[in-house]
């Protein structure tokens, strides 16, 4: 594999450097994205049955304690902060579904550009730089799909 050759202090900068740009360009590509594109889940973002509404994350993962003490960006580059419900009503819940659904792409992007950390890092280094992806995107990939979860049976009961 061709390794780009950087003194460590010079690496350790890029590595920083990555990570920001990654972050920023995902969350702004993610941002950009129609509403008619995240109008539904798909088959990458659908909430899987053993999700309970939720529920799962809630028994095993005990989200409603930790969920609030992280940071929330939606509002970050013009878009919909998800610290509350805009509305209570089938347009609100939609809303709020459609903006989860934007935040977990933006994070599932993020971690994905992981690995491109090979190209520049001794293995060590990369396998570090890709766990660091994934332990600080996946928290903020459970919260929206749990809010997700819920949102969704809400407006189920909020329609009948």
């Amino acid at each position: 594999m061709l390794r780009l050759l950087m003194p460590e202090a010079v690496t350790v900068a890029v590595d920083v450097l990555a990570w920001g740009a990654f972050h920023s360009l995902t969350g702004l590509a993610a941002h950009r994205l129609g509403a008619a594109r995240l109008a539904h889940d798909g088959q990458l973002l659908r909430i899987r049955r053993f999700e309970e509404g939720g529920g799962w994350y809630r028994r095993r993962l005990h989200i409603h304690r930790w969920k609030d003490r992280l940071p929330e960006a939606g509002g970050l580059f013009g878009g919909v902060s998800k610290r509350h419900l805009p509305t209570y009503d089938v347009e609100g819940l939609a809303l709020f579904a459609r903006e989860t659904r934007r935040a977990e792409l933006a994070h599932l992007w993020a971690m994905a550009c992981g690995p491109l950390f090979v190209l520049w890092n001794p293995p060590l280094a990369s396998a570090l730089l890709i766990a660091y992806g994934v332990l600080v995107n996946l928290p903020f990939i459970v919260i929206q799909r749990y809010n997700r979860a819920r949102i969704q049976a809400l407006a189920t009961r909020v329609v009948r």
